[in-house]
């Protein structure tokens, strides 16, 4: 039965024509990646834009030969979902004011850069795009843990209850998390501090 099988068999199938088998994935990731989506974005109406043009880029992926099976099918189409996330986020920051208190959404401006000047807010920019990057090299599960904590504000319980793991679970993910971004900071001799 076609639910039974692996993600990557299921892909295969896509691939090779099945319709259906790419079905069985969305359904069997939707919860997931939708709940990944909304908790970074704090807008339903947004995260089921942003969760539609995921299972696109996925399919087109897909279909030009994308993607290769290098881990885990799911963690892929989170990173999917993650960069048009900040794709998303750098458009639409065009067309706001430097503050926007009116809004959680919003994941780059926050009221301390408000109260700073241009040159800090452009500095804390950078530190925000840099630390983006970094958190791009570690561990799928850690990548998560930092991303809900840190930009999604979950508290760690609500993160042990998203990702389906123990409140230690996530503790620990985030302390390898922190340390594996500071030997990355050491190694990519970044400055994150505006003096």
């Amino acid at each position: 039965m076609v639910s039974n099988q692996k993600d990557y068999e299921l892909v295969k199938q896509f691939i090779e024509g099945d319709l259906n088998s790419i079905e069985v994935l969305i359904n069997r990731h939707k919860k997931r990646v939708y709940t990944y989506i909304l908790l970074i974005v704090k807008d339903q109406q947004l995260a089921e834009d942003i969760f539609q043009d995921t299972f696109i880029k996925v399919i087109k992926s897909l279909k030009r030969g994308k993607y290769q099976e290098k881990g885990i099918f799911v963690s892929w189409v989170v990173r999917i979902a993650h960069n048009l996330i900040i794709d998303y986020y750098r458009k639409s920051k065009h067309f706001r004011t430097i503050s926007s208190e009116d809004s959680d959404a919003d994941v780059f401006n926050s009221k301390k850069l408000a109260d700073g000047n241009i040159e800090d807010f452009l500095i804390q920019e950078q530190i925000t795009k840099d630390v983006r990057k970094i958190v791009e090299f570690l561990p799928f599960e850690q990548k998560e843990v930092i991303l809900l904590r840190h930009f999604g504000e979950l508290s760690f319980k609500e993160i042990a209850e998203k990702t389906g793991v123990s409140i230690n679970t996530s503790l620990g993910r985030m302390r390898y998390a922190l340390i594996n971004l500071r030997k990355l900071i050491q190694e990519k001799e970044l400055i994150l501090t505006k003096s």
